[in-house]
């Protein structure tokens, strides 16, 4: 099958700048690059040539000024059979009419469907032309369907993943090799260190982190937080959200790091580093990518009870889930309570770890993909497959 894959205008793929659309699509592509002609389309990077093939991976890149009139240009140069669109619905109408005779796919990391984002008539046009729409989460599926109620026969869920090789858990012998050495890069002796990764937005809720350190050093004096990211993805410039987070903290001293933004290659080494994950997320988060790397570090996770987070984090099973997201004391009691009680600590990781291993590695995201892929092809809807947690977090599927 001749497969074309096409990213937004907003950041590369490869993801020399992060991403978590491109993140994924770097995942689950060799795998895919096994059983189809697989093409590529994003924007152009000074670190990556316009056109080139990895692997027998096409890529073509066009700048983000015209980026979709380019890619509805190069489309009619070839004959995909399957295209799939991610997070730009606004653009189906505009590709579809230059692949007349492709199958299409919308793939959702985000409420790109919401009235914010395209008008009734357009998105609707959207859903009549696509053939599938994957979402990121069942949260996504559902902003979809109560907009869109036609979308509901076309709709699956896909949950991203991560190479579960790249992460090593600190209770493995290679795992406290790489504890040490990055402890001893970021010069962290015996601090118990909480670690945020994402960008340094409102939406992600750090502030509140950098508050509730306040309290946590009361009765965790060995505590740190260290705050992985920039403003925007590689972006470190400051801006008045992130000029504040730095005078919020500037009190606590050393209990608070910043780091800026951490190079996509480098995050799997930099989990080792953690006693505790946090994400903080106020918005309705889709599905933050962060939660299947912090399982797949062996890092016990809190995270707040939004968007699609509570669909691969269950309450003390393989993490905390925090209803009162918006509070600071409950992340200083979740945070106080793991780090008071280092064998439920170890055990939610434990079980987190066993969580990704048997259901978000990438081989598995490509082969979900993979069907979908196949079934749109050959003119058929792919089935709905189920996602949940026994007593022992085991998925069944």
């Amino acid at each position: 099958m001749k497969l074309g894959l096409i990213c937004t205008e907003k950041l590369p793929s490869p993801a020399v700048r992060g991403g978590a659309i491109q993140t994924m699509i770097d995942g689950v592509s060799p795998f895919l690059a096994k059983q189809h002609d697989l093409t590529i389309f994003s924007i152009t990077d000074p670190l990556l040539p316009d056109r080139e093939t990895r692997n027998t991976v096409h890529y073509i890149r066009f700048p983000s000024e015209h980026y979709a009139d380019d890619v509805a240009q190069e489309l009619t140069q070839h004959n995909f059979d399957v295209i799939h669109v991610f997070n730009r619905p606004n653009q189906i109408v505009n590709y579809k009419k230059a692949a007349p005779d492709s199958r299409f796919i919308l793939g959702l990391h985000n409420e790109m469907l919401s009235e914010a984002k395209i008008s009734d008539e357009l998105g609707q046009e959207a859903v009549r032309l696509v053939d599938q729409i994957v979402t990121i989460s069942g949260y996504i599926k559902k902003t979809v369907v109560d907009r869109f109620p036609d979308a509901a026969s076309k709709i699956r869920v896909v949950y991203s993943g991560i190479d579960l090789d790249r992460f090593t858990p600190s209770w493995t012998r290679q795992g406290v090799d790489i504890r040490q050495r990055m402890r001893q890069k970021y010069d962290i002796n015996h601090q118990k260190v909480i670690l945020f990764v994402g960008r340094l937005s409102r939406s992600k809720g750090p502030h509140l982190l950098i508050e509730a350190m306040k309290q946590v050093v009361t009765n965790h004096p060995d505590t740190e937080l260290v705050i992985a990211g920039g403003k925007w993805f590689s972006d470190d410039g400051v801006n008045p959200y992130v000029r504040a987070l730095y005078q919020l903290a500037a009190p606590l001293g050393d209990h608070v790091r910043f780091t800026k933004y951490v190079p996509l290659e480098q995050i799997p080494e930099l989990f080792s580093i953690a006693d505790v994950f946090v994400c903080s997320s106020q918005w309705q988060e889709p599905l933050a990518r962060v939660h299947y790397e912090a399982m797949a570090a062996g890092v016990p996770i809190i995270t707040t009870n939004r968007g699609g987070n509570s669909e691969v984090i269950k309450d003390m099973e393989n993490g905390l889930l925090l209803d009162d997201y918006n509070k600071v004391n409950s992340f200083v009691g979740s945070i106080d309570f793991l780090l008071s009680d280092p064998q439920t600590a170890e055990t939610l990781a434990r079980r987190g770890r066993k969580f990704v291993t048997a259901r978000h590695q990438f081989y598995q995201v490509a082969k979900r993909l993979d069907d979908v892929y196949n079934s749109v092809h050959a003119g058929r809807l792919t089935s709905e497959p189920s996602i949940q947690m026994n007593s022992e977090t085991d998925p069944v599927v």
